[in-house]
């Protein structure tokens, strides 16, 4: 069985794998460090974003689905909704004109 990392050192990873890709972004609202869920906030920097939340599959897996997307402010609204049910929750702002946040890397996913 693979232990599952921390909260807090997967979003460590996130960022610094962000970074090497020269792709800015950083820790909106910071959650439980150890098991606190995490949003990915993809601001295409046009009015417009995304947030990403993982979700538990049928398979066992844990792929990421889109949770809100469209105005930022509606996708804004969506996560402080999310915030008030989970003060734990982590929130990532990742900003991208091509829409790029690496969720679907090796390692990331």
């Amino acid at each position: 069985m693979m232990a599952r990392l921390t909260s807090g050192l997967w979003v460590d990873a996130y960022l610094r794998r962000l970074d090497l890709d020269l792709i800015p972004a950083f820790i909106v609202a910071r959650g439980d460090a150890t098991a606190g869920a995490v949003l990915v906030k993809l601001a295409t920097l046009d009015g417009r974003a995304q947030v990403f939340q993982r979700v538990m599959a049928m398979d066992g897996s844990r792929p990421w689905d889109v949770l809100a997307e469209g105005a930022e402010t509606e996708v804004d609204a969506a996560i402080t909704r999310q915030r008030s049910f989970d003060p734990d929750l982590w929130v990532i702002e990742v900003e991208s004109r091509q829409g790029r946040h690496l969720l679907d890397q090796p390692g990331l996913e």
